[in-house]
This record gives C-alpha cells, sequence and structure tokens, in this order.
C-alpha cells in the first residue's frame, strides 16, 4: 500500500499527485497534438482526452507503485 506523502509537514495523497501529473501531461500531449496536427484524424476530441488522460494516470499510478515498493 502506498501511504500519504510528507510536504513540509502536509500530508498529500498519492492520488492527488498522480492526478495532477496526469492533467499536467495531457494537457502538454494535447498541446503537441494539436500544434502536429494529429487533431483532424480524431472522431471525438473530448473523448480522446479524457481517454489519454486515465492512460497517462494509469501509468503514473504504476510508475508511483513501483518507486515506491
Amino acid at each position: 500500500m502506498i501511504g500519504e506523502i510528507d510536504i513540509a509537514g502536509v500530508f498529500i495523497s498519492p492520488l492527488l499527485l498522480c492526478l495532477l501529473s496526469a492533467f499536467v501531461g495531457r494537457v502538454m500531449i494535447s498541446f503537441l497534438l494539436e500544434k502536429a496536427g494529429i487533431y483532424k484524424f480524431v472522431w471525438h476530441r473530448p473523448l480522446f482526452d479524457i481517454s489519454l488522460f486515465f492512460i497517462l494516470l494509469g501509468i503514473s499510478l504504476k510508475s508511483l507503485y513501483f518507486l515506491t515498493g
């Protein structure tokens, strides 16, 4: 089990940090995909973006688990 992360005496949930990192990663990847013109091939952009967010969230949770365990 992954415990809380202590930052200057404040306990932060690891899920919150993973959600934040997944959101920042999704914003950066979406920006790059928009500039590259990839989104014109995507049928439903909001569905694609939320799927990308959950993929990044899973990657960040797995990497946190492997780093702490």
